[in-house]
């Protein structure tokens, strides 16, 4: 028997088959069985291929929007995974897995009320669904954590902010807005590298994201990269023009630099007064720019110094180290005020801390200085003995002797108490002392260099032979035994004249 060839109804233009409904249909289950194949496999990409084909042969079946659906979500394509939802409960409003699928869309995107609607209708639809229970808690919770975090904000509490940000995120793996939030509560914590590396993914997802681009400013404007941060602020205002956030900080910005290299202008024309006001004004813009600030503050340290405002200069070195602890120029320019201020203990710690972080030649100088003077001013201070300074004149140690003692010669005060007695006879003694050392050229130089005069066997150290009487009458050119001071009948009060005898 010949074989019968059936003809197939074509299409009138183009000369294919067309497809009946029930041809559509079939195809689409198939397309959908392979879909579902490559499912189980987790080979998303081809499931949501094939999944598209049975959409195409069949777009009026929910079932396979709400397979698409599921698979865009293993993507974590969430947006798109919404849509196909929502299409799907479209298509049919009892298709509980099709409302469960929207809701956790909802939920990933960080849309908890939209959600709690969700998961609600699949419990009217099927009261015992376990799932729906248990989504529907996340949900609340997340309502909870953005409500805390809301408060935390308020409160200035970024800890807690990025706390209750990490939490939800825990369920809202593809919420935005809460990365963004946690994004810029870990700029203003300071954690920079955390905070752009948030809205640096967000960015290479979505690079017109105004939230982004502010955040991602605000990082290099609190790492004190104004310039730059002014680009991505006004990049921002160019993608949502009411962005008042990225607007007040373009403004802070900008302000915060004239007012800063207006202050430095002023100090490098030596208007000393002029540049710690301006510091001073700067330093109001924006208490939240750490980095910034910790350099305004040394800054105005620095014109402090130059003002011989040596305390305040410590206060804003410190104020400075306390916002930056890293700040390696603030530490060095406390070390040098503490050093002027003869605050030895202070300096060595500083210089300590510098020297831990940065091993330099130049660092270990300062430390071994700063330790050098520690060191020297554990010691009687002989220029303080005698009333001079550190750079006087032979002449002027002589004179300052002479002064001294007379003053405290023990016979000038022979009629005071035992106690005022024994006070003033160690103060001589500590003048010769001192006039010993500052008037021989080696032990001045030994003294001024920070050795220990103890074991020069002489009287550096107030030990060996030294007699503070010696010295006195070797000074005054006296010759002979012991001399006493008399008040002279004709002197004015406060005069003495000694005697040799």
């Amino acid at each position: 028997m010949a074989a019968v060839d059936i003809d197939m109804p074509m299409e009138a233009d183009t000369g294919c088959p067309i497809l009946t409904l029930k041809d559509l249909e079939r195809d689409a289950e198939v397309f959908k069985e392979e879909g579902n194949v490559f499912y189980i496999k987790k080979d998303y990409s081809e499931a949501f291929s094939c999944y598209s084909k049975a959409i195409g042969a069949c777009p009026k079946n929910a079932s396979y929007y709400g397979n698409r659906a599921a698979t865009l979500m293993m993507l974590c394509r969430f947006r798109e995974a919404l849509e196909d939802s929502q299409q799907a409960v479209r298509l049919d409003e009892c298709f509980m897995k099709g409302h469960l699928r929207e809701g956790k869309c909802h939920l990933s995107l960080g849309n908890a009320m939209a959600a709690s609607r969700c998961f609600q209708k699949v419990l009217e639809l099927e009261p015992g669904n376990m799932q729906a229970q248990q989504e529907h808690k996340n949900a609340s919770s997340i309502l909870e954590f953005e409500r805390m975090a809301e408060f935390g904000f308020e409160k200035r509490d970024f800890r807690k902010v990025v706390y209750c940000m990490d939490r939800a995120l825990g369920v809202a793996s593809a919420c935005h807005r809460f990365k963004i939030l946690k994004a810029e509560c870990l700029a203003l914590l300071g954690r920079y590298p955390e905070a752009q590396s948030v809205a640096s993914d967000i960015l290479r997802m979505d690079s017109t994201n105004a939230d982004a681009l502010y955040v991602r400013g605000l990082c290099l404007y609190y790492e004190d990269c104004i310039d730059k941060a002014v680009q991505f602020f006004v990049q921002a205002l160019r993608m949502a023009p009411d962005h008042e956030k990225a607007r007040l900080a373009c403004r802070n910005a900008k302000a915060l630099k004239a007012k800063k290299e207006e202050g430095n202008q002023a100090f490098k024309d030596c208007s000393y007064d002029a540049a710690y006001r301006l510091y001073t004004e700067a330093l109001t813009i924006d208490p939240n720019n750490i980095k910034t600030n910790a350099k305004l503050y040394c800054n105005r340290g620095t014109a402090g110094v130059k003002l011989t405002k040596l305390d305040q200069a410590i206060d804003d070195c410190s104020s400075a180290i306390k916002l930056d602890p890293t700040y390696i120029k603030a530490y060095l320019r406390r070390a040098q005020c503490f050093t002027d201020t003869e605050q030895y203990d202070d300096a060595v710690r500083d210089y300590e801390k510098v020297y831990q972080t940065e091993k330099t030649k130049e660092h270990k100088q300062l430390l071994k200085a700063a330790q050098l003077e520690l060191k020297k001013s554990k010691r009687k201070d002989y220029y303080k003995v005698l009333g001079v300074g550190k750079n006087a004149t032979d002449d002027e140690i002589k004179k300052a002797y002479r002064k001294r003692a007379l003053m405290h010669h023990p016979d000038r005060h022979s009629a005071a108490t035992p106690e005022v007695q024994k006070e003033e006879e160690k103060k001589f003694k500590e003048v010769g002392e001192a006039f010993t050392v500052l008037s021989d050229p080696k032990k001045k130089v030994r003294y001024d260099s920070g050795h220990d005069l103890d074991d020069d066997g002489g009287c550096g150290g107030g030990g060996g032979d030294f007699d503070a009487n010696n010295i006195f009458r070797a000074f005054f050119g006296g010759q002979g035994g012991g001399y006493n001071f008399e008040s002279s009948p004709n002197a004015a009060p406060g005069n003495f004249f000694f005697q040799f005898g």
